[in-house]
């Protein structure tokens, strides 16, 4: 704790005051981010760090798995965040951010081992579709290390299916003014793979020309007015 209090004398001492006029603009017209950014809770894993986005420019909620339970009656605050970000903020884009060694997805590949933590344990069942994947599409006998990598990722994959079931996102990508990202970030290496939904596969952003989209907005085709019934006479 020592170490945070010290920061946060440095930030008030050294960084505050020549942000002054920043945050006393933030908090006088409000806040305008470009993206959501649903990312693991770990430690290791700061989405404002690896963007080196500033105050103001990302709305972020993190939670164990970088999960994205399906919309439903309940109310939680993942669903809350996706409500308010793109219904009151009006965020174009939705990153679902995963990373490479996450404990969340440990623990899915031995949810025996986490009767002392039930209420993880029922989160990570969010998460289910993803070890089903793994155990029943991928060969027999993988690696550990392998077999915990692919979990991670398919875990993107099937929460930004997860996240398309919220009516505010499904409205989004229909009106054409949304787009949704999956994202890995490899902690050891510090690249970031993004999921290409038109190939299925994750590509190295700094490889790519342009970054992979997940799901691009999509306006829905109004019914010709041939289709409709015809007026009586």
């Amino acid at each position: 704790m020592d170490s945070i209090i010290k920061g946060l004398a440095s930030f008030q001492d050294t960084v505050f005051p020549g942000q002054r006029r920043m945050y006393q603009q933030l908090a006088r017209d409000g806040q305008s981010p470009s993206a959501l950014i649903i990312a693991c809770a770990d430690s290791r894993v700061a989405p404002e760090h690896i963007t080196q986005a500033g105050p103001g420019e990302l709305f972020v909620t993190r939670n164990a798995g970088n999960i994205v339970p399906p919309a439903s009656e309940h109310v939680g605050g993942v669903s809350s965040a996706i409500e308010y970000a793109v219904v009151a903020l009006g965020v174009r884009d939705i990153v679902v951010c995963g990373h490479s060694h996450c404990g969340a997805m440990k623990g899915l590949m031995n949810l025996g081992a986490l009767q002392s933590m039930p209420n993880v344990a029922a989160w990570l069942r969010h998460a289910e579709a993803a070890h089903r994947i793994v155990c029943e599409a991928y060969p027999e006998g993988l690696d550990p290390e392998i077999r915990h990598r692919a979990l991670a990722l398919e875990n993107v994959v099937v929460q930004l299916a997860n996240l398309r079931t919220h009516p505010s996102v499904a409205s989004g990508l229909a009106r054409g003014t949304l787009r949704l990202h999956g994202w890995f970030f490899e902690i050891e290496t510090g690249a970031l793979l993004a999921y290409d939904g038109i190939s299925g596969r994750f590509l190295s952003v700094a490889e790519e020309a342009e970054l992979p989209v997940a799901q691009a907005p999509a306006m829905r085709v109004a019914v010709p007015e041939l289709a409709l019934p015809a007026a009586a006479e």
